[in-house]
């Protein structure tokens, strides 16, 4: 045999096997049953009266078979008080018939410590002890200190299994309480779990949707836009050269909104910074901007300014874009600056122009439209997104001065 087997403490399967209250209940049984037999065998060996003996000895053993079988049926966790009355009145009628029948109370005591409550299980067993010493008296006229001692050690013995049978089963069910109660909180994390991940998907699917329609709007929206004012222009003119230029420009722009669609698809950076750095992208926006619109433009770079992340790149980029959209849809200004600027902890990106202005307080309330609507919501919140922030000085008949901000934490030199 496997040494292993023999081990102390007992593995967890070997110590549900001991502890289960079907082995200990069946173990129970059989004790009662061989006490029993033992009894009627001694008594059958010399007894005059055979058949008052095997009856007692049937009507107890279909008592306390009927009994068990019942509770199984019910599912009960105690036998009924009346059935215990009943048990013990059967046993005390037995002792009258025979002493020899005091041999079931080792039984009586495994059953009144489990079925009954503490001071009631002591109680009765104490009657039950009682009756094993009063019994031999009353058949035989005397008695001696094994016939006292005896059963006092039986019974303290028997009650003390019975009670700790009791606590066995009591940590058995707590034992399984538990374990049902870390089933039901790993299927309720499993489920929190599902419920985080959709979470997570969805934010995600709402933060792209946001970064696609800024795209959208800072380039092919604003790209549209101009096509339609060239347009616009050209239907007005009629002079035949204006309208040549006015439909060449309507060629460039719509190319260059091609080419954004495609990059936007591809999840490609800005077309702008593919092969330029953010000063020379500006420039580039401003020469256009100026051409189109006939404002006059003006860059001012910090020498030394350090080559910036992409990401910070794009949204300072995006920013200028969608700030010089607003100045040619509404501001009718004449001229328009950008500076950018490397401070100790932050790169600002200054847009000012002298148009007709406007109310900061009532700007913020818009809300997206055909007309736009995305302007200073979209710039804001881009910039929120790498921790940084807008600006907006303007009041009607002022002009308006827009100051992006970002911290230097994100930027990186190459």
């Amino acid at each position: 045999m496997d040494s292993s087997a023999l081990s102390w403490p007992l593995t967890a399967k070997q110590h549900r096997l001991f502890a289960s209250p079907t082995v200990l209940r069946s173990g129970q049984h059989l004790v009662t049953a061989i006490l029993l037999l033992i009894a009627l065998l001694r008594e059958l060996t010399g007894v005059e009266a055979f058949w008052p003996v095997v009856i007692s000895s049937v009507v107890f053993a279909f008592w306390y078979t009927a009994g068990f079988i019942g509770m199984a049926k019910t599912q009960a966790q105690r036998l009924p008080l009346w059935w215990l009355a009943g048990l013990l009145a059967i046993w005390a009628a037995m002792l009258w018939v025979s002493p020899e029948f005091m041999w079931l109370a080792f039984s009586l005591w495994l059953l009144l410590g489990h079925q009954l409550p503490f001071f009631p299980s002591i109680l009765w067993s104490v009657v039950v002890y009682a009756l094993t010493i009063v019994a031999p008296y009353l058949h035989q006229g005397q008695t001696n200190i094994a016939a006292i001692a005896g059963p006092m050690v039986g019974g303290i013995f028997a009650w003390g299994i019975s009670r700790g049978y009791l606590m066995l089963e009591r940590d058995a069910q707590l034992r399984q309480n538990l374990v049902d109660s870390l089933i039901r909180t790993q299927d309720e994390m499993s489920a929190m779990q599902e419920e985080l991940a959709r979470s997570q998907h969805e934010a995600g699917v709402a933060v792209e949707r946001t970064r696609l329609s800024r795209e959208i709007h800072d380039t092919i929206a604003q790209q549209l836009s101009s096509i339609g004012l060239h347009a616009k222009a050209g239907l007005a003119a009629q002079d035949l050269h204006k309208n040549n230029q006015a439909l060449q420009r309507i060629d460039e722009l719509s190319g260059e909104a091609l080419v954004d669609l495609r990059r936007i698809i591809a999840a490609l950076a800005p077309a702008e910074l593919d092969t330029q750095a953010l000063g020379s992208a500006l420039e580039r926006i401003l020469n256009k901007f100026e051409q189109d619109t006939g404002i006059h433009t003006r860059l001012n770079i910090d020498e030394g300014l350090p080559v910036l992340e992409p990401s910070v790149q794009i949204a300072l980029l995006r920013t200028a874009q969608s700030a010089l959209s607003n100045v040619q849809r509404h501001s009718k200004a004449t001229t328009v600056a950008i500076n950018l600027t490397a401070a100790a902890n932050e790169i600002r990106m200054d847009i000012v122009d002298d148009g007709l202005g406007f109310t900061p307080s009532e700007a913020r309330k818009e809300t997206p439209s055909q007309e736009g609507g995305y302007g200073l919501k979209a710039m804001a919140a881009r910039l929120r997104q790498l921790n940084g922030g807008l600006d907006v000085e303007s009041s009607p008949g002022e002009g308006t001065a827009l100051c992006a901000h970002l911290p230097l934490l994100l930027v990186k030199e190459n």
